[in-house]
């Protein structure tokens, strides 16, 4: 039998979780703020560790406040869509082979998918 605590999280569900709490922020929060806006069993450290990964990755900025840092998002990226967004330019910046990347990705897309994207090129993306 597993324990809840002991079953993993989809990728990205613990990042929108906490990007979410920001996004509901009036202003930068602490891990610990954070932790406690969440409501789940996450250890503040777990917490600490996204923060700083989604700061890596350019999501959020962080600015010191005592001996710790306080979260706030990016300007670019303020809804989920935004982070989505964001995660695809990660992911593509991480191969030297755009046009193969861009060519596959594209290759996979459903035709509602592909008509939305051409729409969205054809009018310069706007």
């Amino acid at each position: 039998m597993t324990d809840a605590k002991d079953e993993r999280r989809p990728a990205g569900e613990l990042e929108a979780s906490i990007m979410a709490a920001l996004w509901a922020a009036d202003g930068p929060l602490t891990p610990g703020q954070v932790q406690a806006s969440l409501g789940a069993d996450l250890a503040r450290t777990t917490v600490t560790t996204i923060l700083t990964r989604l700061h890596d990755k350019g999501v959020v900025k962080r600015q010191r406040r005592g001996r710790g840092f306080v979260y706030f998002p990016v300007q670019e990226v303020r809804d989920a869509q935004g982070l989505t967004a964001r995660r695809m330019h990660s992911e593509l910046d991480r191969d030297s082979d755009r046009e193969t990347v861009l060519a596959r990705f594209v290759a996979q897309l459903s035709p509602d998918d592909e008509r939305i994207l051409r729409e969205l090129l054809e009018s310069d993306g706007r």
